[in-house]
């Protein structure tokens, strides 16, 4: 049970860091510190996406649920709504280059607007 828990939790962990990738960059209008994180969590799921790399928190949830013996994701509400945004099916590596320019672009345009923010002050 322990191990379902917490693989479950490392979902929403995993969840948590992607939005974090997408849309940190608003976080940064607010609070400029957030710069230090936003931008090497950019760096990683940039690299993930493009050079095609194992994420270590999905290797990490895969041991925890072989642990509880579960043989796939099913049942419950973060199984059935928030691990098939994290892991859609048919995933190739072509989608998974345009899913990383879109981060890229995102980003672009919202460091945009903070830097013509910030000098406008």
């Amino acid at each position: 049970m322990i191990y379902r828990l917490s693989a479950d939790a490392l979902v929403l962990i995993h969840l948590s860091f992607i939005l974090l990738v997408l849309f940190g960059g608003l976080l940064v209008l607010k609070w400029r510190p957030a710069l230090l994180l936003h931008l090497p969590a950019v760096a990683w799921g940039l690299a993930v996406e493009l050079l095609h790399l194992q994420c270590p928190l999905t290797e990490w949830e895969n041991r925890l649920r072989a642990a509880a013996g579960d043989a796939g994701y099913h049942g419950g509400f973060i199984e059935h709504y928030i691990l098939p945004m994290i892991y859609p099916a048919g995933l190739t590596a072509q989608i998974q280059i345009v899913l990383g320019l879109v981060v890229l672009m995102l980003n672009l345009a919202i460091y945009a607007y903070v830097i013509w923010r910030w000098r406008r002050r």
